[in-house]
């Protein structure tokens, strides 16, 4: 395993991010702690979470999957590079969410006490806050990065307007700026290479995308005949429509067939393709990977050592142009 720069950041990272938020709901704790032995033997020293963790659960499992990571990392912390993020509801309180001050300092107070540990290496916004000016929540970052609890900031699912408003706002006023964006990017969602990346390579940001094999739609196992599994992504709890959302078309099956066919001539599995893909584009830092068992680490672990020629990323490219396009193109 390979350590990359977060953007223009000093920050090596590992090129693979575990991400975590299965764990608690689709993973009981000795299941999450043996998905975490199986990363870090393979090298992944860069874990990602969130305060709102595990995906799915609601207000009543807020804060378990920041629990688990925590009691994991014990006696380990300082091997380990830890994000972390914060804007989702985390109580019934209406100040219990966004980006205002108030949320944002009682929000890494939680994290840090769930996670065990005085500083985060990164701590995200989720997502966008319109209720908030960004000056009120950069400055909020601000203090925290001088305080030593967080050394860097990023940002998750922001546009690539929002985030260059952002670091344009922290180069007027002198804040911290955000040094890594964490966006939905795979085979079947593309849209982000218009805008976003291209912002992203020009300005240092680091990007650590989410999804990279769709919620698991790119592991090629599902049938578009059947009704969604249960204990997966498209039937867990409030997630689950979200991702039916994003991935369960015919069109999307369609194209999940074509790159089976892609895959088996390479002789590697679609899920290795499809990280590969996306470790592959330019702008990506690390992309984050996902498990509900050990075992499943083992396709996105093969994909650092995969290399895709010229012909087959022009080849995926082809297949894959509707995604880049939109949902207009649907």
């Amino acid at each position: 395993m390979d350590n990359v720069r977060l953007g223009n950041t000093g920050l090596s990272v590992s090129e693979l991010c575990l991400g975590t938020m299965t764990f608690g709901l689709q993973c009981d704790e000795q299941t999450s702690f043996a998905i975490l032995d199986k990363a870090a033997d393979g090298g992944i020293t860069f874990l990602d979470t969130a305060d709102v963790y595990p995906l799915g659960g609601g207000l009543e499992t807020v804060g378990r999957t920041e629990e688990i990571v925590g009691s994991w990392l014990r006696s380990k912390r300082d091997r380990f590079v830890v994000a972390t993020k914060c804007f989702g509801r985390t109580g019934p309180a209406a100040w219990e969410q966004g980006n205002s001050r108030k949320h944002i300092l009682d929000a890494v107070e939680g994290s840090l006490r769930r996670l065990g540990t005085d500083y985060i290496d990164l701590y995200q916004l989720h997502g966008p806050d319109p209720g908030t000016p960004i000056d009120e929540t950069l400055g909020a970052l601000d203090d925290l990065v001088r305080t030593g609890k967080v050394r860097y900031v990023g940002c998750s699912n922001f546009l690539a307007y929002q985030l260059a408003r952002a670091l344009g706002r922290s180069e007027a006023l002198g804040l911290v700026r955000f040094d890594s964006a964490q966006p939905r990017y795979n085979l079947l969602f593309r849209q982000i290479e218009r805008e976003l990346l291209p912002l992203c390579l020009e300005e240092g940001v680091g990007v650590i995308p989410y999804n990279p094999i769709a919620g698991g739609l790119l592991s090629g196992k599902h049938d578009s005949a059947a009704p969604p599994p249960e204990g997966t992504r498209f039937t867990l709890g409030s997630a689950a429509s979200n991702y039916q959302s994003r991935y369960w078309h015919d069109r999307e099956f369609a194209t999940v067939e074509a790159l089976k066919a892609v895959a088996a001539r390479e002789a590697v599995s679609l899920v290795t393709l499809s990280v590969a893909w996306v470790l592959a584009q330019p702008a990506v830092s690390a992309p984050i990977v996902g498990a509900s068992r050990p075992d499943q680490l083992d396709a996105s672990l093969a994909a650092t050592d995969f290399e895709l020629s010229d012909e087959l990323m022009a080849e995926l490219d082809e297949l894959t142009r509707p995604y880049r396009l939109g949902d207009a193109a649907r």
